[in-house]
């Protein structure tokens, strides 16, 4: 299979959740293909997980840019920003509207 047939994903995480949480169930279930992951195939590739760099999602942007050059096409906001027994991302919209007007797919969710 060519390397440009590969559907490369990313994954941006809370920066305060990163603190008590490694991440083990957002790449468990994009290893099983569970979940948010379940429609992916085995030419899937998780090339990036990284935090979001604190509020107000400072890092996003500057992180996605950098994604391009590697042909990054989903980017999946992980649960731990979207359920309400996390800390709430006070800044949810505009790190959705980032992902968006970069061209990414945006998939709402990881694990939960």
């Amino acid at each position: 299979m060519a390397e440009d047939q590969t559907k490369k994903i990313a994954v941006i995480r809370c920066d305060i959740v990163s603190e008590a949480c490694p991440g083990i169930g957002c790449f468990m279930a994009f290893n099983k293909r569970r979940e948010y992951f379940k429609e992916y195939g085995s030419n899937t590739e998780m090339v990036a997980f990284f935090t979001c760099g604190g509020c107000s999602g400072r890092r996003v942007y500057r992180l996605l840019k950098s994604l391009e050059k590697f042909k990054v096409e989903v980017v999946h906001l992980s649960s731990c920003m979207q359920m309400e027994n996390y800390p709430r991302c006070p800044h949810i919209e505009e790190i959705k509207q980032t992902v968006r007007n970069a061209g990414m797919e945006l998939v709402e969710g990881t694990h939960h």
